[in-house]
């Protein structure tokens, strides 16, 4: 197949990038770079079954020839990024999966949608199924993601059903694994670089709020079975095991044989107070469920974050 994938300089994008090459597909990597960086590709850069196109997906897209799957990754993603971009992230949901939509009608291609359990918001049913609403609040900081995610959905769904076009929806739980950018903002790079580095580790609220991390090997495996699924509405994709942020703290302490202690400050705004996926559905339709522990994980995330704070010193010794 040949396959476009939005975003697909970003850390989960570029790991799909990975896997759709390694299975003998052609891809094109899409991206504006705003949070995405071209280290996450760089190794793909000659090859004969890669290309990149540095472009803004929120203005209209022109691809020569055949396109067989859209995988639309592109997103500001941890809430750092879209509070930092906030029209961006409501505009990349709305005109950009507007024009992704438009090329998927065009080339009569597959449309994958990189949905995200934020659409739940701080949810009321735990744990979280796919036909659950969700408790959004749209005016608060984090309604710009929530928000854009939701109605990318919606218009989805609407050029499935109005346009025959052949649509998937993933909803991405907490994910984590090589590649995340150091000063990403969210909880795994936040206590790993923490960890590393000797500092304090900064738990948000009194700790007892809950996560599910899902090792990006997993998700990425994950997608590739939705996409070649007939399913059509939303499948939660991300590991159901449970961990309160106070005990995820010092697991990553004790993995990374850390001395930091760990420290509180005060709970985000709308910040959720739990987040499980029901992968009910997933496991049924596409045979799929997490295979890589949280130990295992984080131990293999760990030496990639060693290497980029390494080359981060490095680069200021040479500046200095």
């Amino acid at each position: 197949m040949r396959i476009l994938i939005t975003g697909g300089a970003g850390f989960i994008g570029s790991h799909l990038c990975d896997r759709f090459i390694s299975e003998g597909h052609e891809v094109l990597c899409l991206d504006n770079l705003i949070t995405g960086t071209t280290d996450n590709i760089s190794h793909l850069a000659g090859k004969s079954l890669f290309t990149f196109i540095q472009h803004d997906v929120t203005n209209y897209i022109f691809v020569a020839g055949k396109v067989d799957a859209i995988l639309h990754f592109a997103s500001p993603a941890s809430p750092m990024d879209y509070l930092n971009f906030p029209i961006q992230t409501l505009k990349v949901g709305s005109l950009g999966t507007h024009k992704a939509l438009g090329l998927a009608k065009e080339k009569k291609a597959c449309f994958l949608l990189a949905s995200t359990s934020e659409v739940y918001g701080d949810p009321l049913a735990h744990p979280q199924k796919e036909d659950y609403w969700g408790n959004v609040n749209p005016i608060g900081p984090r309604g710009v993601y929530d928000e854009a995610k939701r109605f990318a959905e919606a218009m989805t769904m609407a050029y499935h059903r109005y346009h025959k076009v052949d649509t998937r929806i993933a909803r991405i739980f907490n994910t984590y694994g090589p590649r995340m950018r150091l000063n990403d903002g969210r909880v795994v790079p936040n206590f790993i670089l923490q960890a590393l580095q000797g500092e304090d580790l900064t738990v948000f609220g009194d700790g007892s709020q809950t996560r599910s991390f899902c090792y990006i090997d997993d998700l990425v495996d994950g997608i590739y079975r939705l996409l070649s699924s007939p399913e059509t509405e939303p499948v939660n994709l991300g590991n159901p095991d449970e961990f309160s942020i106070s005990d995820f703290a010092k697991k990553v302490l004790e993995i990374a044989g850390s001395p930091s202690r760990v420290i509180h400050q005060p709970l985000p705004v709308d910040d959720p107070r739990v987040r499980r996926p029901d992968i009910t559905k997933a496991q049924k339709i596409l045979n799929w469920k997490p295979k890589v522990g949280l130990k295992e994980g984080i131990t293999k995330t760990i030496p990639y974050f060693r290497q980029k704070l390494s080359q981060r010193l490095a680069n200021t010794n040479q500046g200095t």
